[in-house]
């Protein structure tokens, strides 16, 4: 029986993938099938590239040194970008609620993983992340 033992262990491919979600959220606000009335909101786009920044500055951060609080950071990071279109009020305009809704859900998913991954480990073994 097979075990899943490459879900145990944070690897490097999980940072790169917070890298490319944090670069999908940036490039969202200008994604086809938007509203041209969202992409002209300053106040979204000013929001959203600043999550898309924080995911992919966290996660390269992870890539180089690994530590406990980028995890929670990144989760807090996806819960708000699911929650943003409600707070800032663009929840009924089309397909960027849903494409911030989706990708916040992949980033706190990410991050629950990364989070379980890390849970036991100590100082010295976080340091030895990516070697």
């Amino acid at each position: 029986m097979s075990d899943f033992g490459f879900l145990n262990t944070h690897r490097t491919w999980e940072d790169w993938c917070g890298m490319l979600l944090g670069a999908v959220i940036v490039a969202s606000p200008w994604f086809p099938i938007q509203d041209p009335v969202i992409t002209g909101h300053q106040t979204v786009i000013l929001n959203t590239v600043a999550i898309g920044l924080i995911v992919f500055g966290i996660s390269q951060l992870e890539y180089v040194a690994l530590q406990r609080w980028q995890e929670v950071t990144t989760i807090l990071a996806g819960l708000w970008l699911i929650a943003s279109p409600y707070v800032i009020g663009y929840s009924g305009d089309g397909f960027l609620r849903v494409y911030h809704t989706s990708l916040g859900a992949a980033v706190v998913l990410l991050g629950i993983l990364q989070l379980w991954q890390d849970w036991d480990m100590n100082d010295q073994d976080m340091l030895k992340h990516g070697q």
